[in-house]
């Protein structure tokens, strides 16, 4: 088995375990306490809110879709308007998913994509449960091919999960590829950025998947969306994220950020 494929199936069997067993471990949220940082406990729906999320629009949503996985809000920069046609890419328990929904309307469709099992049974049970007629849930691997159709979205939304891809010009081509063409589509996302890039022969499984080695330098986030097609692209928030000690000495320590982009399709 590949690098490539072992990091993406240490990435599922994590993801599967906190739709499961809830997010007490993963550095996919602030001040969590792994990859050598101090340990702060924060509860799902407090962690969203240090990272953007409005508390009320919060409470309009599924509590279970609130895992506190992300490093930013896309949907507050995302201009979501009724009527809209709306992907999450790596769409988790729901919680952008069904934000969108509640803006969209019934005229509007929103379509989660995510390529945990767990993950997908639990955002599809919360939209059954609580009446969401406007938000369906569907399987894919966003670096192959999202399950959308060309140049049928408005928004693209994602939430601290690209810098999961080991291949992120590929997720930018394949977003691109769906989204409608002339600048009518756009791409807001929220991600992890980080100050050095870890050499492939020193990336840590676990670091990885809690959204840490795989993350770029701004410098090379930006040209992954260049390379992919877009323009217009705008960095919206950037804030600090956590600070990592090196394992080496006399080495310097690696910065993360969150940042949020957008970026339009021409």
């Amino acid at each position: 088995m590949s690098k490539q494929s072992q990091l993406k199936e240490k990435i599922k069997e994590q993801y599967e375990k906190i739709a499961i067993d809830g997010n007490t471990n993963s550095c996919c949220m602030p001040s969590n306490g792994c990859c050598n940082t101090s340990k702060v406990i924060l509860t799902p729906f407090e962690s969203s809110k240090a990272i953007g999320y409005d508390s009320d629009k919060l409470r309009t949503i599924p509590e279970s879709s609130i895992l506190g996985v992300g490093c930013g809000n896309p949907t507050r920069f995302g201009d979501v308007g009724e009527g809209d046609t709306v992907v999450d890419v790596g769409s988790g328990a729901g919680i952008d998913a069904f934000l969108a929904a509640n803006v969209v309307g019934a005229s509007g469709k929103v379509i989660g994509i995510d390529m945990t099992t767990a993950m997908l049974q639990k955002a599809r049970e919360n939209a059954e449960k609580h009446g969401y007629k406007n938000v369906e849930f569907r399987e894919g691997d966003i670096e192959r091919k999202i399950p959308v159709d060309n140049d049928s979205v408005d928004v693209v939304l994602s939430n601290c999960v690209i810098n999961l891809t080991t291949n992120k010009e590929n997720t930018f081509r394949e977003i691109y590829r769906i989204l409608k063409p002339h600048r009518k589509g756009r791409m807001v996302i929220s991600d992890l950025i980080t100050s050095k890039e870890m050499d492939p022969s020193e990336v840590n499984e676990s670091n990885w998947c809690s959204c840490i080695d795989g993350a770029l330098t701004k410098e090379n986030y930006i040209q992954s969306i260049k390379n992919a097609g877009f323009d217009h692209i705008e960095i919206l928030d950037k804030k600090p994220y956590m600070e990592l000690d090196s394992e080496k000495k006399n080495q310097e320590k690696r910065l993360i950020r969150s940042i949020s982009i957008r970026a339009l399709k021409p």
